[in-house]
């Protein structure tokens, strides 16, 4: 368990580590914004192609040769990002480790379910959650300090050691699947799904500085992630054997879970990625503190995961999973209203909410979703259920980014209609001497102003966003229902008598 758990952490772990060192980066590689983003988005794309065929290839080749050999090479292609010499390099080489970490995750889980009896998969599920889900949380900090202490280069080396014993203990300790060689890959179906998966994340990371659908490229991309979907889709509907079981979407439980699967990893992810710029830049945190000041909702990831366990027998996974939602819309709704004169307490105790909240879904939401899938199905249940997720940090990330942009100019123009010779405010006192309009310097100054003030708005409307999803969403967690077993009881029932 704690070889596969480190596996876990490692690979959610560099989802977001790089985050905070990108500046660095950029200045080392010479690149622009939007091109350094690419060390973000080219590993996340990769790993969300990757990720739909890992149940395939655990069936072919084994689920612990599989799972060894992708573990070890993540390791090596995270040496390989540590050592790069260009922007070039670097990301050839994230797109190398999003596809070998891409199966680490489903591959996990699927270990950790075959390795504990149904009564305490609750419990089992709580400590392999604190490894996906605090790794997000806690990279931005380890970023920050091994940036700040030593070279962004560490943000990547990290991983050699820890690759290297996660592998050794595996094949120690955990035994090899049965597996096939006549088994064979929907090839059509999983081209289809990743050339529609690469364009629409390409459309989504260049629109705003191509000016979305007035350039030929945003729309030779849409075209043709619309198209590349579509023949998936008649792949799905008629193929003998498709890419993806339709049997899996069957099943209410997983279909749903899926589904507030990827809204989590939407509004957890594209929170991270909007807070540690608001930070840094409109509230002037250094990139340490940022960080630090982010790590309370790992604090509230861990009381979650402690009272799951024990709350799952008692009131069922549907209470908690509520619970962990209608928390998340309060602490969203709370957020739509910051400003940077907000305290740094203030922060703090959103943090721990959201981290509850996060907590309270992904725990039994792990356990939902699988309650009555199949047990062959589990494999390729698993991978779709990670594609899921990094689909939506993907798509959120991308999402926020661009709305943050595309509000920030649409205020910008709002507030600057407020920027005339004939505002008196502007004529009196400090402001007269600072935000002068009539020299150069005090344009400048102002126009500065009234840009950070803009995006201040941008970021209250990206929350408003993630708040109207997350309630669109909370009402289909009465869609799910708890499996049954041969005397008829419930999941819940053997817990609670695990837990008594």
């Amino acid at each position: 368990m704690i070889c596969t758990v480190m596996a876990t952490l490692m690979q959610s772990l560099d989802s977001t580590i790089a985050n905070v060192a990108l500046p660095y980066m950029q200045g080392s590689m010479a690149a622009s914004q939007e091109e350094i983003n690419w060390v973000l988005t080219s590993y996340i794309v990769a790993a969300a192609i990757m990720t739909a065929p890992t149940g395939f290839l655990a069936a072919r080749f084994g689920r612990t040769r599989r799972f060894v050999t992708d573990i070890l090479g993540f390791t090596f292609a995270s040496s390989l990002c540590g050592a790069a010499q260009s922007l070039d390099q670097i990301v050839i080489f994230r797109i190398l480790q999003g596809m070998f970490g891409a199966a680490l995750v489903p591959l996990s889980q699927a270990v950790m379910y075959d390795l504990y009896p149904p009564e305490q998969r609750a419990k089992a599920m709580s400590a392999w959650t604190m490894g996906v889900m605090i790794g997000p949380i806690f990279g931005p900090i380890l970023g920050g300090w091994l940036t700040e202490h030593y070279n962004w280069r560490w943000v990547f080396y990290i991983n050699v050691p820890f690759g290297v014993l996660a592998a050794a203990g595996l094949l120690a300790f955990l035994k090899e699947t049965s597996h096939s060689n006549s088994i064979r890959l929907d090839w059509i179906g999983f081209g289809a799904l990743s050339l529609a998966i690469g364009a629409f994340q390409a459309m989504l990371d260049r629109g705003e500085t191509l000016d979305w659908f007035s350039s030929n490229e945003i729309m030779l991309e849409a075209c043709l992630a619309g198209l590349s979907f579509y023949v998936f889709l008649v792949q799905f509907a008629l193929a003998p054997r498709p890419f993806l079981s339709p049997r899996l979407f069957a099943d209410v439980n997983f279909t749903v879970g899926i589904i507030l699967y990827a809204v989590n990893g939407l509004i957890m992810y594209a929170t991270l990625a909007l807070l540690a710029p608001y930070l840094q830049t409109l509230m002037n945190y250094p990139v340490v503190t940022a960080g630090i000041v982010l790590a309370p909702r790992g604090v509230g990831i861990l009381f979650a995961a402690m009272i799951c366990g024990r709350l799952m027998g008692r009131l069922g996974p549907r209470t908690l999973l509520g619970t962990g939602l209608i928390i998340g819309t309060c602490v969203l709704y709370q957020m739509t209203s910051w400003t940077p004169d907000i305290s740094t307490w203030t922060i703090v105790t959103v943090g721990v909410g959201q981290g509850i909240s996060i907590g309270l879904v992904a725990i039994p939401l792990n356990i939902t979703a699988f309650a009555t899938l199949p047990p062959e199905r589990r494999t390729e249940g698993t991978s779709i259920y990670a594609l899921m997720r990094n689909l939506g940090s993907s798509i959120g990330i991308a999402v926020t980014g661009a709305l943050l942009q595309i509000n920030t100019q649409v205020n910008h123009a709002f507030v600057s209609d407020a920027v005339t010779p004939f505002n008196h405010a502007l004529g009196r006192g400090a402001a007269a001497l600072f935000w002068n309009p009539g020299s150069l310097h005090g344009a400048a100054v102002l126009n500065e102003e009234v840009t950070r003030q803009a995006q201040i708005i941008a970021y209250m409307d990206d929350f408003k966003f993630m708040l109207i999803l997350s309630i669109i969403t909370l009402p289909l967690v009465l869609l799910t229902r708890p499996a049954r077993t041969a005397a008829g009881r419930s999941p819940s029932g053997s817990a609670r008598e695990a837990v008594h």
